[in-house]
């Protein structure tokens, strides 16, 4: 059904809780592609032993070179895009499976609900040694969701074809960072116009494991890199792209927004707030080009 993308960074416990999870709680065959980066730990060994198709790097070569090379032996018609530290929930593929059976054509990017470390807070542990499994799995049904607008992008589908069509991720944002926002905004300049996060569709996050191995000034860094490098690419920010067009994104306090999900997106209403921050852009943009290498 999917070929399941999924980059790793020495992170074998957590990436173990993953494949298994993918392989207990999936309603169809799925082609797991992992993306080995260094693998130092027994990732490598892991995936040899375990018949787990992959692509290697020596080094971590980040998110969007690992993605791009994985997708390169994929071969089912979808792709997901997927973080090494997931444990999928039962349900959550036929819950993508029924969205892609009412489309009329290929023009959507869905993404799953993160519980835990996401949206939907619920505490089953934050390490591979306290996770409490039987916990997260007895409470699925009480875990209150909705589909949304915008997306989370990982866990995020969309058709083989679309990802080739708009060549995958920007490998100019390696090793992280707005690379994610990028993706979308190269599907929405591809006509792109679904946007829709299911809320039946779980993954319990345990949080950026790998970026949490780097330091933190580090993680702050890469943030602002990805976003100096979004706005000379796109004439505008992160937050911008997401706040007027995928209707989601930060507020005024920092907090993500999720908006109930209620149709295909449409162009931007462009009024004087809109206008307003558009024009910062632009200046920002400039100052960009002018005094940023």
């Amino acid at each position: 059904m999917f070929s399941i993308l999924i980059p790793t960074f020495n992170n074998l416990e957590y990436f173990k809780i993953c494949i298994l999870s993918i392989k207990k709680n999936s309603n169809f065959d799925h082609q797991i592609i992992a993306h080995v980066n260094e693998g130092s730990d027994g990732t490598l060994d892991y995936v040899k032993e375990n018949n787990i198709e992959y692509t290697f790097s020596e080094n971590n070569i980040g998110m969007p070179k690992a993605l791009n090379k994985a997708s390169k032996i994929s071969k089912k018609n979808y792709i997901l895009i997927s973080h090494d530290d997931f444990y999928y929930c039962p349900g959550w593929d036929i819950e993508f499976y029924n969205e892609i059976i009412k489309m009329s054509n290929n023009k959507y990017y869905l993404s799953g609900t993160m519980v835990g470390a996401g949206q939907v807070k619920f505490d089953a542990g934050d390490t591979y040694k306290n996770f409490d499994e039987n916990k997260l799995l007895k409470n699925l049904e009480k875990i209150k969701t909705f589909n949304f607008q915008g997306t989370t992008k990982c866990p995020g589908l969309v058709d083989k074809e679309i990802w080739q069509q708009v060549g995958g991720w920007s490998e100019e944002f390696s090793p992280t960072g707005g690379d994610d926002t990028d993706f979308a905004m190269k599907l929405w300049n591809n006509d792109v116009r679904i946007f829709k996060g299911l809320g039946k569709s779980l993954a319990y996050h345990f949080g950026s494991i790998t970026t949490r191995k780097k330091d933190k000034n580090l993680f702050t860094y890469l943030g602002s890199k990805g976003n100096k490098i979004f706005i000379k690419k796109w004439g505008m920010s992160i937050n911008f792209f997401e706040k007027y067009y995928l209707k989601s994104g930060l507020d005024r306090n920092k907090n993500l927004i999720f908006n109930e999900y209620l149709s295909p997106l449409k162009q931007p209403k462009k009024n004087i707030n809109f206008f307003y921050d558009l024009l910062k852009m632009k200046l920002l943009k400039f100052y960009l080009r002018v005094f940023y290498r």
